[in-house]
């Protein structure tokens, strides 16, 4: 009786009441550290910005993940050692060497259940709402084990450079465009987001990294105006023209100097006549479309679409010309071609009844226009055709040939059979395609 009350004596309580202590300050860091790494930082900003003092206390922690992370692993082995430790010696005083393994058993039990999956559980399906609470604590944790934390951030950057590692603090691991794009990828996969929302959103995300060289109008289908057309041959040309803006040239198409807009046009040959007191055509004699025509917009071929979008809307036009670093013209581009990046094509009544780019075969062979892009048709036929070497299906088609096919040859690349069926001169026109795995 009395060797028993001198084993569960104060000590004994203790002793048990700081290891279950240790428990729940061991719940307390996992549950943190996965709420805090779990948590959406757009949702915490949301609630920071309705005035959620623990969502911008979280958002704050959160910008230096490396020093987060060190100091709440830091806290955690910290507890789990020493309640390990305090529990191995009460059980080597309860039941002599055999506690050890006793204790062993009982604390891995313990801590996987109440210290890692219960609490981290809990943080990752409420990990907003968890994070805003424990950010308050965290801080103050961060601000005392900084020292030791920073300490052994050197170490561990100098062990990697031994074995060639950079490691760079500032960096996330995954940058928000490739969240982003990765989180509408995995929503579409499981049917949460359409194609259709999908297409917009990664197109505006992607507008940055794309040239006007690559979605630009060739100038070989540019329609322009010669300056020294007669004015009713001009006038004729615009009515019948789809088009609002058309280039004005002098003397060779290169030789850009200036656009006309077709209200400028009439307005202008409008007054002329009014002027004359006559509706006779004939007023039209001394009409000088250069006098009316708007200055040229020139911008280089490497600009990015973002930065282009950017200057149309601050110079209010929705016209530029495109010339490549020797100052030849090599297309045009218009803001309707850079919103048709995010939103997909844009007809209206004016344009012309010109067949799909791409049609698909009863024998499961999809019929594209060379000059289609590659990105156009991936999005939609949802493939992964590269772009990096090519634009168009047909350049794309040409580059991995190595030579300009003929009709009727076949390639089989990147796991689709592409076969041509169109050619005219040196430019592949119609193209025959399908995965190599729907054969």
């Amino acid at each position: 009786m009395e060797a028993s009350a001198t084993l569960y004596d104060s000590a004994f309580w203790i002793t048990t009441g700081a290891i279950l202590l240790l428990l729940v300050l061991s719940g307390f860091f996992s549950g943190s550290e996965t709420a805090l790494t779990a948590a959406s930082r757009g949702k915490l900003r949301a609630q920071a910005d309705k005035g959620n003092r623990g969502a911008q206390r979280a958002l704050s922690i959160t910008e230096d993940n490396e020093r987060l992370i060190g100091s709440v692993l830091l806290g955690n082995n910290l507890v789990n050692i020493l309640a390990t430790s305090l529990a191995t010696a009460l059980f080597t005083r309860l039941f002599g060497e055999s506690g050890v393994a006793l204790a062993t058993l009982v604390m891995t039990l313990l801590v996987l259940i109440f210290a890692e999956v219960l609490p981290k559980t809990y943080a990752i399906t409420n990990a907003e709402t968890a994070a805003s609470l424990v950010a308050g604590v965290i801080r103050v944790v961060i601000l005392v084990f900084s020292p030791m934390v920073n300490a052994v951030r050197m170490l561990v950057r100098g062990v990697l450079r031994i074995f060639g590692v950079r490691a760079d603090p500032d960096s996330r691991i995954l940058a928000v465009r490739e969240e982003i794009a990765g989180a509408l990828n995995l929503g579409h996969s499981e049917g949460v987001v359409e194609k259709e929302d999908r297409d917009r959103i990664l197109g505006a995300l992607d507008l940055g990294d794309r040239t006007v060289e690559e979605i630009m109008l060739h100038r070989s289908k540019i329609e322009m105006i010669n300056a020294a057309t007669p004015p009713q041959e001009i006038l004729a040309q615009c009515l019948e023209s789809n088009h609002t803006r058309l280039p004005i040239y002098k003397d060779e198409p290169e030789n850009i100097i200036g656009v006309i807009h077709a209200k400028d046009l009439l307005r202008a040959m409008y007054k002329l006549m009014q002027d004359a007191g006559t509706s006779d055509m004939s007023a039209l004699e001394t009409f000088q479309i250069v006098e009316v025509a708007m200055k040229p917009y020139f911008i280089p071929d490497t600009t990015s679409l973002d930065d282009q979008m950017r200057q149309f809307l601050r110079r209010r036009t929705h016209f530029a010309l495109v010339v490549d670093e020797y100052g030849a013209l090599q297309g045009l581009i218009t803001l309707e071609d850079i919103l048709e990046e995010i939103v997909g094509e844009i007809t209206d009544e004016f344009d012309p009844d010109a067949e799909h780019p791409i049609r698909k075969a009863e024998d499961g062979h999809y019929l594209i226009d060379g000059a289609m892009t590659i990105r156009d048709l991936n999005r939609a036929t949802d493939w992964n055709l590269p772009d990096e070497e090519a634009n168009t299906v047909a350049g794309l088609v040409i580059h991995e040939a190595q030579m300009i096919p003929s009709v009727g040859q076949v390639f089989s690349f990147h796991g689709f059979r592409f076969e041509v069926t169109g050619r005219e001169n040196n430019r592949l026109t119609k193209l025959k395609i399908r995965p190599l795995d729907a054969a």
